[in-house]
């Protein structure tokens, strides 16, 4: 899979911009102010529909235009699609060869983007949640029955939590609503746990490429509860032992919504205990591990990289452009780029 061509309008400081790329290595530079993580966000957005700096839609629409647009063609072997994608501060519309598309998990199956950014490494040092996004949106990516499982779960826990805060609650009602997390927290568990086993058989792989040594790294899960037999059983238990404190802080303190990850390295804990380079290094290889689990050549993903570079030594920064000119697409930004082979876009500033 790759990007092919880019257009955008009244995006981020772009009031119009077309862009053509290639396969293989792709270098966006430029001063600073001169958009080239936007160009990247553009590509991102293709993928999921929405920005990945956490704004709204809004923001992302130039001064006090109207709306903001996104024209695309992806290749995915011998298909062709055309994206178009309005923004305006009402809502967005997405459409793939003409037809529109509502589903995310439709869209996510015609560009599938891995982004790597700055705040990146602070993976293993931020927020629990940070960690949740990165499993439930790649695991999403490639199996559409576990976004409807996540979002099942959410609506659920919602309704909880809205009984919780009632302070005059239906006993029959909040049980309904528990049995429901506990139907759905057995699945989305089960896929966590495979996909962090399959990705630890990779993730070794790919640090050595780039560290060029040999360490034990290891990603860690931990479900709520166990994944056994008794299941259902066990974690209906957990949540009325939670209940006392659940209805004293009028919301639901256990669940696969509070769970978290961690890497070790070496068996220590990298996020307390390794220094901010090992940090970069696994954060990059761990965002891009995905990559090597599709199968078909035809729809490996994009790779997005923002501003990589500028922390990594000269010997770091040669094994990584190495090890990445074995993708079908990467996208790299930087303010001074130069790659013999690859494909040079030169912003200017607005």
């Amino acid at each position: 899979m790759f990007v092919k061509s880019l257009s955008v309008r009244n995006f981020r400081n772009h009031t119009y911009k077309d862009l053509e790329f290639s396969p293989g290595l792709n270098l966006i530079s430029g001063v600073n102010a001169s958009g080239k993580t936007n160009i990247v966000e553009a590509i991102y957005y293709l993928s999921l529909a929405r920005s990945f700096r956490g704004v709204d839609d809004e923001d992302i629409i130039y001064r006090s235009s109207e709306y903001a647009e996104i024209d695309s063609l992806v290749v995915e072997g011998s298909l062709k699609r055309k994206i178009h994608i309005i923004i305006t501060k009402k809502g967005r519309s997405v459409l793939v060869n003409g037809k529109k598309v509502s589903k995310l998990s439709d869209l996510t199956k015609c560009v599938n983007v891995l982004l790597f950014e700055p705040k990146d490494v602070l993976l293993f040092r931020g927020t629990p949640k940070e960690r949740r996004n990165f499993l439930d949106i790649n695991l999403s990516k490639q199996f559409p029955i576990y976004l409807e499982y996540i979002s099942r779960y959410e609506k659920a826990l919602r309704q909880r939590n809205e009984l919780l805060k009632s302070g005059n609650y239906d006993q029959k009602l909040l049980d309904t609503t528990t049995e429901l997390l506990v139907k759905y927290s057995g699945p989305i568990i089960k896929y966590r746990a495979m996909y962090v086993k399959d990705i630890n058989d990779i993730l070794i792989k790919i640090t050595r490429a780039l560290t060029g040594v040999k360490e034990k790294i290891e990603i860690h899960y931990r479900p709520f509860v166990s994944d056994d037999a008794d299941f259902n059983k066990v974690a209906l238990e957990a949540y009325n032992r939670a209940l006392e404190s659940d209805l004293k802080h009028k919301a639901t303190s256990i669940g696969i919504h509070r769970e978290d990850i961690s890497v070790s390295l070496n068996g220590k804990d990298i996020g307390t205990f390794g220094s901010q380079g090992e940090n970069r290094l696994v954060a990059l290889a761990l965002k891009i591990s995905p990559y090597f689990m599709v199968k078909d050549e035809d729809k490996k993903p994009v790779i997005v990289l923002d501003d990589v570079m500028s922390e990594l030594d000269e010997e770091h920064q040669a094994r990584l452009i190495k090890f990445l000119k074995n993708f079908s697409q990467v996208f790299i930004t930087g303010t001074e780029l130069n790659i013999d082979g690859a494909t040079h876009i030169q912003l200017n500033k607005a």
